[in-house]
C-alpha cells in the first residue's frame, strides 16, 4: 500500500473522491519548493496517479512554484494519470497565463469544480 506523503508547513496532502489533493500554503518560493518537491514526487509515484493541486491557500508564487507544477504534470501524465489545478488568485492566474501553463493545465476556480472535471481536461504530453 502506498503511504501518503507527510504534511509540511507549505503542503497539506489528503484524499478526496479518489484523488490525492496537494494543498499548497503560504509563500511558494525556492525554500518552500525544496520542501514540497519530495512530497510531490511521493504523491505522483506509481501507475495512473490522480492528483489535484490546490493553490487557493497561497500568498506568493514564484518560478519555483511553476517548476513544481511542470514537474507534477510531467510525472502524472508520464504515468498515465490525471492532474487538475485549482487557482483563483488573480496574480497567480496571470503568471499561469503568461507562461502558457494555463493552456496545458487549465485551472478550476474551486476544489469542487476540479474534482468534478472530466479527466480529459488534465492535458496531454
Amino acid at each position: 500500500m502506498q503511504q501518503e506523503p507527510a504534511d509540511t508547513p507549505h503542503l497539506r496532502v489528503r484524499r478526496d473522491r479518489g484523488y490525492t489533493v496537494l494543498e499548497f500554503h503560504g509563500e511558494i518560493d525556492l525554500v518552500a519548493a525544496t520542501e514540497i518537491a519530495p512530497r510531490l514526487d511521493e504523491a505522483t509515484t506509481g501507475p495512473a496517479p490522480r492528483i489535484v493541486i490546490d493553490l487557493t491557500g497561497i500568498e506568493f508564487f514564484d518560478c519555483s512554484g511553476l517548476r513544481l507544477l511542470y514537474r507534477a504534470r510531467g510525472r502524472v501524465l508520464g504515468r498515465g494519470g490525471h492532474l487538475h489545478l485549482v487557482c483563483a488568485h488573480p496574480l497567480t492566474l496571470r503568471v499561469l497565463r503568461a507562461t502558457g501553463l494555463s493552456r496545458l493545465l487549465p485551472p478550476a476556480g474551486t476544489l469542487e469544480a476540479a474534482l468534478e472535471r472530466p479527466e480529459a481536461t488534465s492535458g496531454s504530453l
